[in-house]
């Protein structure tokens, strides 16, 4: 679907934080005392009202909010046979250093109880489309162009595989990974014909990848305890193959991929550090239309390690923090936008928050009227550049 955007569009990552009553029916459905259609109904007013914020707001391109997922990756058990949602205390078990693993949730502030994550079981089939439910009801209610959020194939295959509950059907991560990328390819053309206007990849376990040293056991990253005994390089090679797999020949619709370094705490020393250079060459070799990147917090280092891939993408610059009660001023904003325009030209450069708002349900980052008013900061500083650079 091709839509005419303006100079600087403004946009955000996908989630929205619940209010109370979704987060109640959320519980209910994954007790089994809702069916998926009641809940669906429910989940349809938290939908509403997160686009009502985001277009009040002013924004350019609107997603759903994510209302509907318990999380941007574990709303798939829903949609997809063979997967089991477990927490990560219930993961605990088949961690092959529990120790370990426990001490890692202590450093880095998770919540183990809360954040739940997809496990393979059995063979995976697709009962119904991903995310095609969401776009159609979002279309009904706006005339906005649409971004739809997908979990990435490197996450999902990382995330899904689990030694000693996955191995018996899928031996080995890569023997899954050829079924999540076929289950993702025919999900990103379902969604272009239905008229997704921007389909986003979420990769945030990328950043695992290079900023974390060789363990031999399992680690934490979005719920996932996959090994880490590869080579970065391989890891970081075998991740851009299977996104390249993924939308390879794909045309007609924008699509980008979202890395970050963790979105599950307010505590920015709990989450990982480190600038985007050791991805540098990762994200020059993927196939895709932006690369949506965080920016607003110090913990992402400087934009200057892009310039060996200057005006060869779009990027999604993140120039406010999630994290943080503080909004950023649109004046300051514009300061990061000036920054990123040494590297890519104004049309290139699209605004959105560093992460969602709520990227797991039940430990949002922000309130609604905080991150309302980081998106009214973003419009601002959107008009004071198209006054400028237009």
């Amino acid at each position: 679907m091709s839509t005419q955007l303006p100079l600087f569009p403004v946009t955000v990552v996908g989630s929205w934080p619940r209010p109370g009553w979704l987060l109640e029916a959320l519980r209910r459905r994954q007790a089994g005392e809702l069916s998926f259609g009641e809940f669906q109904e429910i989940a349809d007013r938290a939908v509403l009202e997160a686009l009502r914020h985001q277009e009040e707001a002013g924004i350019d391109i609107v997603t759903d909010g994510e209302q509907r997922r318990d999380n941007f990756y574990s709303f798939v058990v829903e949609k997809l046979e063979g997967v089991r949602l477990m927490t990560v205390a219930e993961m605990l078990a088949y961690a092959e250093d529990k120790t370990f693993f426990e001490q890692v949730l202590r450093q880095r502030d998770v919540p183990a109880y809360a954040i739940k994550t997809p496990v393979v079981v059995d063979r995976v089939r697709l009962k119904e489309p991903l995310a095609l439910d969401e776009l159609e009801f979002l279309r009904r209610h706006t005339s906005r162009p649409i971004k739809v959020p997908l979990p990435g194939p490197y996450l999902l295959t990382r995330t899904m595989w689990v030694r000693g509950l996955s191995d018996r059907v899928y031996p080995t991560a890569r023997d899954l990974a050829a079924e999540i990328v076929a289950i993702l390819r025919d999900e990103i053309v379902r969604l272009k014909d239905a008229g997704a206007s921007f389909i986003q990849l979420d990769e945030p376990a990328l950043t695992e990848v290079v900023f974390q040293p060789p363990v031999r056991t399992r680690t934490f990253m979005c719920a996932s305890l996959s090994a880490s005994t590869e080579d970065p390089r391989q890891e970081l090679e075998w991740a851009t193959e299977l996104i390249n797999r993924t939308v390879e020949g794909i045309n007609g619709v924008r699509i980008g991929v979202h890395i970050c370094r963790g979105n599950w705490t307010t505590n920015e020393a709990a989450l990982l550090t480190g600038s985007y250079e050791p991805l540098v060459g990762a994200l020059g070799g993927m196939g895709v239309s932006q690369w949506v990147l965080e920016f607003a917090t110090p913990r992402a280092g400087d934009l200057a390690v892009l310039k060996p891939l200057a005006g060869t993408r779009e990027i999604g610059l993140g120039v406010v923090n999630p994290r943080t009660a503080e909004v950023e001023s649109p004046e300051a904003i514009v300061g990061r936008v000036e920054e990123a325009l040494g590297y890519f030209r104004p049309e290139q450069i699209f605004l959105n928050p560093d992460c969602g708002f709520g990227t797991f349900a039940e430990a949002p980052v922000a309130t609604p009227e905080v991150a309302a008013a980081k998106l009214r900061a973003m419009v601002r500083a959107a008009e004071l550049l198209r006054r400028r650079y237009g």
